[in-house]
């Protein structure tokens, strides 16, 4: 497989994301003070000795594992560092399984295993509840655009957000006649026509897992929502809008005919996420949608399996993706944060991660785009190139998913889980109607009420 050095700058990975007040309704604050000692500290992957970590000390990490190339490229950097610095423990308390990552948290903080170092994705919820802490200098002198909450800077973005897209078998494309990627949602729609026709399932989909769920829904959220109206959540919060208004009822019926029509394989109730590229390499299905981070996956189970990726187009011919930068990422629990020797030692690990060395090893294994100031360059294969051309092309419209907004356009975290549980409910009856879509506002109400109350 031919391969493309690709070298990520800070200007590239800013290029990448068009500026969040404009797209997104939210400002990321500047990066603060960051000082020239930044980029060699950035790119030094010394023991932690030089960080002034001598004593032994245990800290505990949990991060989301429903992606295995993601999860093996954690554990791997875990590794590296304790091995470096002896002195320091990592209890990685991580989970797999099909609970939400949002939920194993709760639970986490219920019982009082609350993770020292977390990878944070409900950011204002948890900084909200006064569970997390922000996040010393050091830290955010390692990174292009801190993104900020209120003024305050709680997460160091482990990787750039990256878009879902088709990743598809050539030789069940080429078998079914398809020669040519869509240029509207129109012609992907024939295409799942002849494939088919063609006697191949289209799509694998990997409803088992809760999270595999807001690929799709969120890909019609988008199209139809939010790349007209990135405020839409808000909106929804002061009963503006209503799920049952016509872009959200053609996003929710666009997403629906993909399982009515036979395009997405029968048996995606009891398939996992992580059998998705089995399905895909073995020929059981022609195409996956989802994001880069697959693309690893893929090459282990076949690496001589010949694919590649495209954006599916919205009605109007246009590429809307999950694109702008969020507030997840690497977050220090609060009750760690009072603890010198732990934060130290939390300090010198994200130091160790971000570090030239070991960022690049994440990224690649990750297929990932960078955050750190620092230019990072890497093997980038064509299928992720074609991701990149995809990110810095001036006509594409970068989004957020419904649940990464945040400020007054944040989604109340209980209703993300609950939809998906809903959109099921109606897969399963055989019918969409608007009746749910006004369920969904009921719920949407009932959650702000209830988050109100709680506060």
């Amino acid at each position: 497989m031919n391969k493309k050095t690709v070298a990520l700058s800070v200007s590239s990975v800013m290029a990448l994301s068009l500026v969040l007040s404009a797209c997104g309704g939210n400002n990321n604050a500047s990066n603060g003070g960051a000082n020239a000692s930044a980029s060699s500290s950035s790119s030094s992957s010394a023991p932690a000795s030089e960080a002034a970590v001598k004593k032994d000390v245990t800290f505990s990490v949990g991060y989301a594992t429903g992606d295995p190339s993601t999860k093996q490229a954690m554990a791997d950097a875990i590794a590296a560092f304790t091995k470096a610095n002896p002195n320091i423990k990592i209890k990685d308390i991580s989970e797999g399984g099909s609970m939400a990552y949002l939920d194993w948290l709760k639970t986490k903080e219920a019982v009082g295993e609350f993770p020292d170092l977390i990878e944070m994705r409900d950011t204002q919820l948890f900084a909200e509840a006064g569970k997390i802490a922000e996040l010393p200098q050091e830290w955010l002198d390692l990174i292009a655009d801190p993104p900020a909450l209120n003024g305050k800077h709680y997460t160091a973005p482990i990787a750039g957000t990256v878009p879902q897209g088709i990743i598809y078998s050539k030789k069940a494309y080429e078998k079914a006649g398809v020669t040519a990627e869509p240029k509207t949602y129109d012609e992907f729609l024939a295409i799942q026509e002849k494939l088919k026709a063609s006697g191949i399932t289209p799509l694998t989909f990997g409803g088992k897992d809760i999270f595999h769920w807001g690929f799709w829904v969120n890909k019609f959220f988008m199209d139809d929502m939010f790349a007209d109206d990135p405020h839409w959540n808000a909106k929804r919060t002061k009963g503006e809008v209503s799920f049952a208004d016509e872009g959200p009822m053609r996003a929710m019926t666009d997403f629906t005919e993909l399982f009515t029509k036979g395009y997405i394989d029968k048996g995606w109730a009891s398939t996992a996420d992580n059998q998705t590229a089995s399905m895909l390499v073995t020929g059981k299905a022609a195409q996956l949608f989802s994001g880069p981070w697959m693309f690893a996956q893929i090459s282990q189970a076949d690496p001589n399996f010949e694919y590649s990726w495209y954006p599916v187009p919205d009605r109007q011919g246009r590429i809307v993706v999950n694109g702008l930068n969020n507030l997840q990422g690497w977050a220090i629990s609060t009750d760690a944060s009072k603890d010198a020797d732990k934060q130290a030692a939390m300090t010198a690990f994200i130091k160790f991660f971000f570090s030239k060395d070991q960022y690049t090893k994440y990224l690649q294994a990750v297929n990932g785009i960078p955050t750190t100031k620092e230019t990072i360059a890497y093997e980038a294969s064509p299928q992720m190139k074609r991701v990149l051309e995809v990110m810095n092309d001036p006509n594409t419209i970068k989004s957020m998913q419904i649940n990464a907004f945040w400020g007054e356009d944040q989604m109340p975290t209980q209703w993300r889980n609950w939809f998906y549980k809903l959109a099921q409910e109606w897969l399963v009856n055989g019918k969409f109607s608007a009746e749910y879509m006004k369920k969904a506002d009921a719920e949407w109400d009932a959650n702000v009420k209830a988050n109100a109350a709680a506060k």
